[in-house]
């Protein structure tokens, strides 16, 4: 007797939707994570005026670019958020 497959019903709206979800959730929290380490060595003073300055410009241009990116794919930082369940939320809610 034959093992019967599973299949998966999807159509290519969707799957691009929940893909680009995926991605832009993972670019999302490395970008947090980022910033987070930024402000630590900011707050660290051993960096510069300038470096600061060039900190602080690239990373208002990454949380620009990250808007852009959730508009062209219709979505919300809300929808970023993964439910990990117990675990609570993937991304802080700060």
């Amino acid at each position: 007797m034959e093992t019967p497959r599973w299949r998966i019903a999807a159509d290519s709206e969707t799957v691009e939707r929940d893909l680009s979800r995926l991605v832009l959730t993972l670019v999302e929290l490395v970008r947090q994570l980022v910033e987070r380490q930024c402000v630590r060595r900011m707050d660290g003073g051993n960096l510069s005026d300038e470096q600061v300055e060039v900190l602080g410009v690239t990373l208002m241009r990454l949380e620009d670019a990250m808007t852009e990116l959730c508009e062209r794919f219709g979505l919300s930082p809300e929808d970023l958020n993964l439910d990990l369940g117990p675990l609570g939320t993937l991304l802080p809610t700060d």
